[in-house]
């Protein structure tokens, strides 16, 4: 069910799906019955309880959703139907004072963010960087939200994505995106124009002085992940960032 999961800090967690925990995503033509109980069952796998992971209707923007304790959505972008609820977010980013938070992607990054918050709850993050959001700026926006809510000390984990070596894009959009972050531009292991979502996305990090504790691999080459670059007709993989208890990561 998670190709990686961990305790990143005391009692806050971190994850990744695979595709043993199977499409996430209700806006890829599968049946929405069934997306729902794959995520009811990640929801247990994690202990959460009563909570819920909240979704968000993932636009390749740079929009950052605020998700309050009681569940609310608060962003400027209008709410969509690809989540459990029908609050979801229209963004690409959403950040909770400790409220459970997914990211979905199939190629895109995704980030998880965790700062240090008040007494009660560390202030929680997640981020869908694909090319478009990268040059958009959603990483930093994102961190400067957490960091308006008083976070200090973030952390990233960033999870499995498209390398730069299987990211081939037009020699001109190259262009376009390595002007805003040069850090991307690449050249694929054919030799022809790319770029190295990952490695843009840790630049922007580490231009924000938030330290990068974790990097996952590649979507396209391991067939245990969903890669739209790989077969178009496929699912989502989610990032996961929730609090739990610290031995067993069960959901406070």
């Amino acid at each position: 069910m998670f190709s990686w999961r961990a305790e990143v800090r005391p009692g806050v967690w971190a994850a990744f799906t695979n595709v043993a925990a199977g499409n996430l995503a209700l806006h890829v033509g599968d049946n929405p019955a069934a997306v729902r109980r794959r995520r009811e069952m990640l929801e247990r796998a994690a202990g959460l309880g009563s909570r819920r992971f909240r979704f968000m209707n993932q636009v390749h923007g740079s929009e950052v959703a605020l998700i309050s304790s009681a569940g609310t959505a608060l962003a400027s972008g209008p709410a969509h139907a690809d989540a459990a609820t029908a609050d979801a977010p229209t963004a690409d980013a959403m950040v909770s004072t400790g409220e459970p938070l997914a990211v979905m992607v199939a190629d895109c990054v995704p980030i998880v963010l965790v700062g240090e918050g008040g007494p009660a709850e560390p202030v929680l993050g997640v981020v869908h960087a694909g090319r478009p959001g990268l040059a958009a700026g959603v990483v930093p926006a994102a961190v400067a939200r957490m960091r308006a809510l008083g976070a200090a000390d973030i952390g990233a984990w960033i999870g499995p994505s498209i390398c730069g070596n299987c990211y081939e894009v037009p020699e001109a959009m190259r262009a376009d995106v390595a002007a805003i972050v040069p850090a991307a531009w690449c050249t694929t292991a054919q030799g022809t124009p790319g770029l190295d979502l990952p490695a843009g996305v840790r630049s922007q990090l580490e231009a924000e002085g938030v330290a990068v504790e974790y990097s996952g691999g590649c979507t396209r080459e391991d067939e245990g992940l969903y890669s739209y670059r790989r077969n178009s007709r496929t699912g989502r993989f989610a990032g996961l960032v929730w609090t739990g208890d610290e031995a067993a990561g069960v959901a406070k």
